[in-house]
């Protein structure tokens, strides 16, 4: 007889979720074939388009379940539940080999204790760590009750989880070092780099809320920067779900950006880019890793400030500085995120000078933190930890 396919139960909450999900799948069928288990693989779940693209059929529009903010979760609420407990229930009513949870952990966690509690015996893999190096770290030893083994995109996150008492945890690699490639510039684009006048991108965040709190002062610091840069190339990417916002703002602008909207021209932008004037968030490793000095600027609420104050435990904002444990990408938050001082840091990264050679000396350590040592793509060694809880399991 021959040997049932593996069956992987996968469950992605949002879209971010399902972008690593696509090619986990990819990758889990490939070392499948490749011969470590030969019977082949077959996928059940939650997920979006990149997975469904990758053969799974989703129990349910990952769309029900994709909801972000206070107000829009409790309006969803009986949905949000009902989604948990029928992703659980398919679970536990047919146990898979392995069920794999990534990111959403608002979602993915509370399926994950249900199934735990009714099948004791089934590993359960977390593919994307909660923020509990930063805030709320009690999570980490919770977690250890549900959760068998923590797949990690930054490589800290492993001794951090030793230091919390969280799950085992492996560094497998951000999905954006797949992507050196197409973040870093060619020899035309690096010699425009270099050329006159700059070109400056600026990111005032993909979230309503951020554009509200940013754009003017952004505005403001460009103002500024335009007078000591005569003809300042400045590029404001913007994605489809806020464009109208940022046109709108960008109005008020007296040197106007040229906004710029798809992924594929956003990165053109940062290939050729001198400089960047850019919100807190992925964008600024983005940014890191595509060798673009960079300003980070933030605001939240006063209520906002207030939690945070209390409850974040990092040092750092930006994603590059708390990777390398240092403060080199200048960070203005609240109170300090004032168009003068935007300015004046931006602009000493648009000339040739110590700031801009210490941020691009950075750069070089943050890529050599952050690749893998064997040269392995972030989902191929996702996978292969997956196959390996698998194969303990089965002893």
């Amino acid at each position: 007889m021959a040997a049932k396919p593996l069956d992987v139960f996968i469950v992605a909450g949002e879209q971010s979720g399902d972008e690593l999900g696509g090619p986990l799948m990819q990758a889990l069928r490939a070392q499948v074939l490749s011969g470590q288990a030969p019977q082949g693989v077959a996928f059940r779940g939650v997920g979006g388009p990149a997975m469904t693209r990758n053969g799974l059929t989703s129990l349910f529009p990952m769309s029900d379940i994709a909801v972000m903010g206070f107000l829009p979760v409790i309006a969803r609420l009986p949905t949000l539940l009902a989604r948990i407990r029928a992703t659980a229930d398919a679970v536990i009513a047919r146990p898979p080999d392995v069920l794999v949870i990534i990111d959403s952990p608002d979602f993915t966690h509370r399926v994950a204790r249900r199934v735990r509690k009714h099948v004791p015996a089934l590993p359960i893999v977390d593919y994307v760590s909660p923020t509990v190096w930063a805030w709320r770290p009690g999570r980490a030893r919770r977690m250890r009750a549900y959760v068998d083994h923590l797949l990690a995109l930054l490589p800290f996150e492993p001794q951090a989880h030793a230091r919390l008492g969280g799950p085992a945890c492996t560094y497998v690699g951000h999905p954006l070092i797949e992507r050196l490639d197409v973040l870093r510039p060619s020899a035309a684009e690096a010699q425009r780099r270099d050329g006159m006048p700059p070109t400056l991108v600026v990111l005032p965040g993909s979230r309503r809320t951020e554009i509200e709190r940013l754009m003017e002062v952004f505005g403001q610091a460009v103002t500024l920067l335009a007078q000591e840069f005569p003809g300042l190339d400045v590029v404001l990417p913007a994605v489809a779900h806020v464009e109208a916002l940022v046109r709108e703002k960008a109005q008020g602008w007296k040197h106007p950006p040229r906004i710029v909207l798809g992924e594929a021209e956003k990165l053109a932008a940062f290939r050729q880019a001198r400089a960047a004037l850019a919100a807190s968030g992925t964008v600024t490793l983005e940014l890191a890793l595509s060798g673009v000095p960079t300003t980070v600027a933030y605001r939240v609420s006063k209520a906002e400030e207030w939690i945070a104050r209390r409850l974040v435990t990092t040092q750092f904002a930006a994603l590059p500085n708390i990777i390398l444990g240092e403060g080199v990408l200048p960070e203005f938050i609240q109170d300090a995120c004032t168009p003068q001082a935007l300015a004046e840091s931006t602009a000493q990264l648009l000339r040739n000078g110590p700031e801009r050679a210490r941020q691009i000396a950075a750069f070089g350590r943050l890529a050599d933190e952050m690749i893998l040592p064997d040269g392995q793509s972030p989902s191929a060694k996702a996978a292969q930890v997956i196959l390996q809880q698998v194969a303990e399991r089965a002893r």
